[in-house]
């Protein structure tokens, strides 16, 4: 592991340290969230916070989000790698205080997959961890609504936060590599994504699964960056159809986009989604096989009433698509808490 990926993992190490510390004293979700906001603000000097700080209705800025590396398209707010260390460990505080601890982990497993891509690329200085990008839109407030944007090369994160409400959505988390080897050690950032479906596809019956597959090929994500809006129709396989433990593994994969978030939020965005399980459909497109401790190749797609999540595996432009992954998470009543900010 080279010096610059050691230091990250240090930083993020303390970061998430500092969530059950400040748990032990009785904070709730939320003030959590806006003591690490604040303390990253504070680190800050003037000309730093005037970038990092947006309106709450810049709606410009709300949508500046993209799977896409920034030398191809162009964040605003402040970069991970403009910060120095005190600063940098104070903005993934933030980060680690809006997420659980397994969204966390992840998150950290996405960027560091960027670093790897940046070592097997010559040192490309179009990837890596510092080329992530902070940004809050509104005031962070235990009441009034905020928003936190943390992203850059397959990874966007939108956390709109209305007092103990929250809502994660449009999310997009990808991988490439989407399975590389630290230490010893093998990191797959969306395995369970890919290991729970392939569960779920398994445990269908015959006259089932005919109905979840697809009969077109679907190549990439149909709700990605830029589609803020769109609406497509529920295709597969309902619910309403499956039997109880099926559904059970239909609520496990959903949980891996809900999970990201805060266990409180988590809990809350669950019980919306078991509300609406009878009408949510899974679709599947592409192989039905994949090697154990490795990503399949193909597209699947879960869509409720209050849910759009999207797996596509990358394979349009040649290599192989197990290797490159992107997901995408939406509530297509709620996306940026739009629902929620005007309640």
């Amino acid at each position: 592991m080279n010096t610059a990926m050691r230091r990250f993992r240090i930083i993020g190490a303390v970061a998430l340290m500092c969530v059950p510390m400040q748990g032990a004293l009785a904070q709730t979700a939320t003030s959590r969230l806006v003591t690490a906001a604040k303390s990253f603000l504070s680190s800050l000097d003037a000309q730093q916070r005037a970038r990092v700080l947006f309106s709450f209705d810049d709606d410009k800025q709300r949508v500046r989000w993209s799977n896409f590396p920034n030398r191809i398209f162009q964040r605003a707010g402040l970069s991970l790698g403009e910060l120095n260390a005190r600063q940098r460990s104070a903005a993934m505080a933030v980060v680690a205080a809006a997420l659980s601890r397994k969204g966390y982990e992840k998150i950290l497993q996405i960027m560091e997959a960027d670093e790897v891509l940046k070592a097997s690329e010559r040192n490309n200085p179009m990837f890596g961890k510092d080329l992530y990008f902070v940004s809050i839109l509104g005031t962070p407030s235990l009441k009034d609504p905020w928003m936190l944007q943390f992203g850059g090369h397959h990874l966007a994160l939108n956390v709109t936060v209305v007092g103990e409400r929250g809502i994660l959505t449009p999310t997009l988390t990808g991988a490439q590599p989407a399975l590389y080897v630290v230490n010893g050690v093998t990191v797959r950032p969306l395995g369970r994504e890919n290991d729970k479906a392939f569960a779920l596809l398994n445990a269908l019956d015959a006259t089932q699964r005919e109905q979840a597959i697809l009969k077109y090929r679907v190549a990439d994500l149909v709700l990605g960056p830029g589609q803020d809006g769109k609406t497509i129709q529920p295709e597969g396989l309902k619910a309403s159809s499956m039997s109880a433990p099926q559904r059970a593994l239909l609520l496990d994969l959903i949980s891996e986009w809900t999970g990201i978030v805060h266990d409180s939020a988590a809990v809350a965005r669950m019980q919306q989604i078991r509300t609406g399980l009878d009408d949510t459909w899974f679709a599947w497109s592409g192989p039905t096989t994949a090697a154990e401790g490795k990503n399949g190749t193909a597209y699947y797609r879960v869509q409720g009433p209050k849910l759009v999540i999207e797996y596509a595996p990358q394979g349009q432009r040649g290599g192989d698509a197990s290797m490159h992954i992107h997901t995408m998470y939406r509530d297509p009543t709620n996306d940026y808490g739009r629902g929620l900010a005007t309640k």
